[in-house]
């Protein structure tokens, strides 16, 4: 039962409280420290009663209000660059704003793939085809193909390339990366496939392996850690083959190992045994079998959250695909950005629409692409195609309406 009395108390109980909460406020507004001014705008306090679920007033909590003028920007946070470097990353304000205001773009690569990220430390120069589309993303925002660094990534170590992204030592990472499920749900968010790939195995052709049950009971090196683990267990242990993991922390210690004949088998993303084949001491003594064990969509990834920056890497690597669907390309971008009368053509060089203002970037964004980069042809087959030592079949990796059995397509520019 409740008393009287006490209800009758409580109104006395809660000016009593109020005029504590206002006393301190007071005091301590008095207790300036010698040599210090006051700040020019005082600090409102509202004292409010706080109910419990209930309804029932449980205490009082003093809520500061702070007077509408201009607030300093919180303390700059400074993350370490994986390669030694700081770059600063301000509090506020979305990613493409930070980019714009740095001057570059900060892209995450592989230095060690031949035809898809390596660096060439006597030329000091960077090439391959994840390369080129840190570059496509440079000249969408700066008109400029140059404006980005590169920063080295590993799937371990130092500079694990997830974390690299989650911590804003890089903008975005072209990595040849899977896009999976349990990556997407890590802080990480994932733009278009750029290459649709699978994951085999790369033996020696003396040993006469043709098919995955030719592996049983043979040595298989992988990197620790990877999907290409997650897959070899779970398809072998479906299969019901019994095999031996030779595990590496470093992607780039399995074929040094391979080589010195340390494992009978490596097995990765057929991109990179094809890359990687080449390394080797004599690359027509070793074979890349046709089976694939999964399917590897890579792409780029970046954090999630920052819709902007989502999509303007997005429509980046679009614009490079759907100019080859409407067959325009570096050699006759100038030419058609002059007479094309094909809206969609119009539309996605920027001559009709504002689709670029929208993104926050030029209305020409992809025109600036195709041409100091090039559509997704010109970037296959200047990193991949016939004419360099990989000459790797495109594959899936055409475009839809090109016939082939291509699946890749973009959204329309319209």
């Amino acid at each position: 039962m409740i008393r009287l009395s006490t209800l009758a108390r409580a109104p006395q109980r809660l000016a009593g409280l109020i005029s504590i909460a206002l006393l301190s406020v007071l005091l301590a507004g008095c207790s300036v420290p010698l040599g210090q001014q006051p700040t020019s705008q005082p600090v409102i306090v509202i004292v409010t009663a706080t109910p419990d679920p209930r309804g029932q007033p449980t205490g009082l909590i003093a809520s500061p209000i702070i007077p509408e003028t201009p607030v300093p920007a919180p303390d700059v946070v400074t993350p370490q660059v994986p390669d030694g470097t700081s770059t600063p990353a301000p509090a506020v304000g979305g990613l493409l704003e930070r980019v714009k205001a740095r001057g570059k773009l900060i892209c995450g690569t592989n230095a060690d793939l031949p035809g898809f990220g390596f660096y060439d430390n006597v030329r000091g120069r960077w090439s391959g085809f994840d390369v080129d589309f840190c570059r496509a993303v440079a000249a969408a925002i700066f008109s400029d193909a140059n404006a980005v660094e590169f920063v080295a990534l590993t799937t371990s170590g130092q500079n694990e390339r997830f974390e690299a992204v989650r911590s804003g030592a890089v903008d975005v990472l072209f990595r040849n990366t899977t896009w999976t499920l349990g990556r997407d749900v890590s802080q990480l968010a994932f733009g278009p496939t750029t290459f649709h790939d699978g994951q085999s195995f790369m033996v020696r052709v003396a040993d006469k392996i043709t098919t995955l049950n030719d592996l049983a009971g043979k040595k298989i090196c992988v990197a620790r850690g990877t999907t290409s683990e997650q897959n070899l267990n779970d398809d072998f242990s479906a299969r019901g083959v019994a095999f031996e993991s030779i595990l590496y922390d470093d992607e780039n210690q399995l074929y040094p190992a391979y080589d010195q004949g340390l494992c009978d088998a490596v097995t990765s993303d057929s991109s990179q045994l094809v890359s990687k084949r080449q390394t080797l001491t004599n690359p027509a003594d070793h074979a890349i079998l046709g089976d694939r064990i999964s399917r590897e969509p890579l792409g780029p990834a970046f954090i999630e959250g920052d819709e902007q920056w989502r999509d303007v890497v997005t429509w980046a690597v679009f614009a490079t695909m759907y100019a080859e669907e409407v067959r325009v390309d570096q050699a006759n971008v100038e030419q058609m950005k002059a007479s094309s009368s094909d809206p969609r053509v119009r539309r996605l060089l920027g001559l009709e629409g504002d689709f670029g203002e929208k993104l926050g970037l030029a209305n020409d964004f992809a025109y600036q692409i195709v041409s100091l980069v090039g559509n997704y042809a010109d970037i296959y087959d200047r990193n991949l195609g016939p004419s360099t030592p990989f000459s790797l079949e495109r594959g899936p990796n055409k475009a839809w309406n090109l016939g082939s059995g291509g699946v890749l397509a973009s959204p329309p520019f319209r």
